[in-house]
């Protein structure tokens, strides 16, 4: 299993250096899909993944220089036969998830098969998270709330026994200073990664390494 778990993208050198040890090749010479659909369950979704993908907002992502950059969009995917894009994952080297709702990601993760392939494809394949495309990882997600979602609707997959509350300390997320990070911590039955938007969670086969140029901090191991 070979995941890059971020709190903003791949930004600072440490970071980057971490995906290409995962990859085992340059950037320039490995192929990415982008899965936005998490980005659509918060107001001016539409907006924001255009400008993560032509890299206007935030830390670089989707713009980096890969060999071939495609969308890989969950909500279509029910209506398609798998033969059309599961072979596109086959020939993928990055799968980068970007960040908006866990729980309406995480719904279409498992609606359109991919949860399902996710276990086999990581042997493969680096799965690089952008904040909720990290939290779902895990066994913790949040929701924007408000979608018209079925029944108890899981937010998060659960693949790996911690959580992270990633945005640690940034102005937008007013709520995320440390000490209210570490009273949520303390109501988990799971290990807290506090992360800001210059650290990510390197794991490779289960073992999790801190990659990080900023502040973070490790709740309840």
């Amino acid at each position: 299993m070979k995941q890059l778990l971020t709190s903003a993208g791949i930004s600072n050198p440490s970071i980057h250096n971490a995906l290409v040890d995962l990859l085992g090749k340059p950037i320039a010479e490995a192929n990415a899909l982008f899965i936005p659909t998490a980005i659509y369950a918060i107001a001016g979704g539409g907006d924001l993944a255009r400008r993560v993908i032509n890299g206007s907002l935030g830390d670089p992502f989707c713009e980096m220089g890969w060999k071939s950059l495609g969308l890989l969009e969950l909500t279509a995917l029910p209506s398609i036969k798998e033969e059309l894009w599961v072979p596109l994952l086959q020939k993928t080297d990055a799968l980068l998830v970007g960040g908006g709702d866990c729980q309406y990601l995480t719904y279409w993760m498992q609606l359109s098969g991919l949860a399902a392939l996710l276990p086999s494809l990581l042997s493969k394949i680096v799965y690089v998270g952008l904040s909720a495309g990290s939290m779902i990882m895990t066994r913790y997600g949040t929701t924007y709330g408000n979608h018209t979602l079925p029944g108890e609707t899981d937010k998060s997959l659960g693949l790996l026994d911690i959580a992270i509350h990633p945005h640690l300390d940034h102005e937008w997320f007013p709520n995320n200073s440390l000490a209210n990070l570490e009273k949520l911590a303390a109501a988990l039955p799971m290990p807290s990664y506090a992360i800001d938007d210059q650290t990510a969670l390197k794991v490779t086969d289960g073992t999790i390494e801190v990659i990080s140029e900023g502040n973070w901090k490790l709740f309840g191991q």
